[in-house]
């Protein structure tokens, strides 16, 4: 099972001048853990997670008047859509991070989270096929 199976089309992003309750409402609304960050002044784009709001919240700032670009991860892992699922769960427990954001030819083409990666290999999973080899068995 590859990338593209599982990974979400749909991609929230926000730009880095966005407040982080700009930024959070949206996620929230859109019921997603993570926005890609497009600067069109940066090398490439980022991602801003729950966890980053998280962070900022946990050390008392302000969401009103933080900006997604101080708390923005900008060294971002990428995934290609053709690469394994397994390649991508090694990528974000070997980075730490639960998100993986999906290119393909110089663009954007998706998001993966841990979930979705879970969500392909349970039987559960209402879109993904999930091979044999993979399932749990109570």
């Amino acid at each position: 099972m590859q990338v593209r199976d599982g990974m979400s089309s749909m991609v929230l992003t926000v730009g880095p001048g966005h407040t982080l309750r700009e930024a959070a409402k949206a996620m929230s609304s859109r019921h997603v853990g993570a926005a890609v960050v497009i600067d069109p002044d940066a090398a490439g784009p980022g991602i801003l997670t729950e966890r980053d709001v998280l962070d900022s919240v946990g050390r008392g700032q302000d969401v009103d008047t933080e900006i997604v670009a101080d708390h923005l991860t900008s060294d971002v892992v990428y995934a290609a859509p053709d690469w394994s699922l397994e390649e991508a769960a090694v990528a974000m427990v070997t980075g730490s991070f639960r998100h993986l954001i999906v290119y393909e030819q110089g663009e954007i083409v998706g998001i993966l989270s841990v979930r979705d990666v879970v969500r392909c290999w349970t039987d559960d999973g209402a879109i993904c096929d999930v091979p044999e080899s993979v399932k749990v068995s109570a």
